[in-house]
């Protein structure tokens, strides 16, 4: 118990602490990153679509990540879930079945 408090204290403070240093800057994501570099190299380029839909702020963009992540989360988190669940099924299935066999 303490050491899984002490990890997720450890967590907090890894996820805080660049958000506390770093004042003032702008935390972009890695399509921006992309953008820039690709106008960079090749100012002409075009690219080949446009989205669909724009999101109408950078709230609503990383509000829409955050629940595309907890969703994704959320399946591994059942997958896994069903797969343990499963294994310890068939193990209490062997272990009765080798019991019946043996008397």
């Amino acid at each position: 118990m303490k050491k899984s408090l002490l990890l997720l204290f450890l967590v907090v403070i890894l996820a805080t602490l660049p958000l506390i240093t770093q004042q003032g800057t702008e935390f972009g994501g890695a399509d921006g990153k992309a953008e820039e570099a690709i106008t960079k190299i090749h100012p002409e380029y075009k690219p080949w679509f446009n989205s669909i839909w724009e999101p109408p702020g950078a709230e609503t963009e990383s509000l829409l990540f955050a629940l595309q992540a907890a969703i994704g989360a959320g399946f591994i988190g059942y997958f896994i879930g069903v797969m343990r669940q499963r294994n310890k099924q068939t193990k209490q299935e062997l272990a009765e079945k080798s019991k019946h066999v043996t008397h």
